[in-house]
């Protein structure tokens, strides 16, 4: 077979900006050439995309129905549209992806409005969205109707399942719906030690946002709706938010590779690992702070700015809040030890000049 494509990078250097900026893991990129040759019917009906059903089943149980979309963004709008009417609104930490990273696209594309509460630690209680969780009947408002949480958070804590259960029946039991925003799920599932369906279907969760691109897949995430009278035309919503593949049996392969065994949690652990050997080695250098428990595979930490700028010409990683110094480092599927003790080092020596 003749190609042109050269290899434009070199494949040795790896950082910790983003789980992101990490390759696919070898097993799926076998996975898709395995579902390619031949044709197969598009647009979902294809075989694998109806095996990934049954992949969700034993995860989240016999509920759960999974829409492949393309990317995480996609994922929280659909899921949001589908959960809120025209005048709805989401609850949602102040931090969450959906208000800080996604463009505002899920109000200028979704239609909704968000309102945000500050956290500390990046995790919403009841009593926090208690400060949001008022004035259905105030036509001069924005009705709360759904309750958004990402886990593990942006700030890289991690929601048990009694926490979130105590979210899901203090939503319910004012009316709302929750939506999990999982874009790293399997990063908290390894964490906790627990399956994934102890902190969603089991703790209450209405629709979960599943995430694959940052555990070890090409593209590609999921709309999992754990409860079908919690949503609206999910497959109507899912086209006109320009979700819908036509070879989706390129998103589900990876989706089933990553879920039918257990890759999706050896790529979990050994990201969470390598993040807690980096906070190890980095905590007894004087001049650095841990900012928050490292839970899953993101460090926050703060240190002197004219330090971050000479590390971060060794090795690629970005500020979080750059007036107070404050950065995240994240580990991947692919991190190594000696990636790791590497970077150590050279923080080491850059804090020494």
């Amino acid at each position: 077979m003749r190609t042109d494509a050269r290899r434009r990078h070199d494949p040795q250097v790896r950082g910790f900006a983003s789980d992101n900026y990490a390759g696919v893991h070898p097993e799926v990129l076998a996975a898709i050439a395995l579902a390619n040759g031949g044709h197969q019917i598009a647009y979902g009906e294809d075989d694998y995309t109806g095996h990934l059903q049954q992949i969700m089943h034993s995860h989240f149980g016999p509920t759960a129905e999974a829409f492949p979309v393309f990317n995480g963004t996609g994922a929280n709008v659909v899921s949001l549209q589908a959960m809120t009417d025209r005048w709805g609104a989401v609850i949602c930490a102040e931090s969450a992806h959906i208000n800080v990273d996604e463009g505002g696209a899920p109000e200028r594309v979704g239609g909704l409005k968000l309102l945000t509460v500050p956290t500390p630690d990046g995790k919403l209680t009841p009593e926090l969205i208690d400060r949001q969780a008022y004035g259905w009947d105030d036509e001069h408002r924005a009705m709360p109707q759904v309750v958004s949480i990402t886990q593990n958070t942006e700030l890289g804590t991690v929601y048990t399942p009694d926490e979130i259960r105590a979210i899901c029946e203090h939503a319910h039991e004012r009316g709302m719906k929750v939506h999990l925003d999982g874009a790293r799920i399997a990063n908290a599932a390894a964490s906790l030690n627990v399956p994934m369906r102890a902190f969603t279907s089991e703790a209450g969760v209405d629709v979960l946002s599943f995430g694959g691109t940052k555990n070890g897949a090409l593209f590609g995430e999921a709309v999992v709706v754990l409860n079908p009278d919690a949503v609206r035309a999910m497959k109507h919503l899912r086209k006109l938010s320009m979700q819908l593949a036509s070879k989706m049996r390129f998103v589900s392969v990876q989706l089933e590779a990553l879920l039918a065994g257990d890759l999706w949690l050896r790529n979990a652990q050994h990201s969470n690992a390598m993040a807690r050997r980096l906070a190890e080695g980095v905590r007894s250098v004087d001049g650095v702070e841990i900012l928050h428990p490292v839970q899953a595979n993101a460090v926050f930490a703060r240190l002197p700015h004219d330090v971050s700028e000479r590390l971060q010409k060794r090795f690629r990683f970005y500020f979080w809040d750059e007036p107070a110094g404050d950065v995240r480092w994240m580990c991947a599927f692919d991190t190594t030890e000696d990636d790791v003790d590497a970077f150590v080092l050279a923080l080491k020596e850059e804090m020494a000049k």
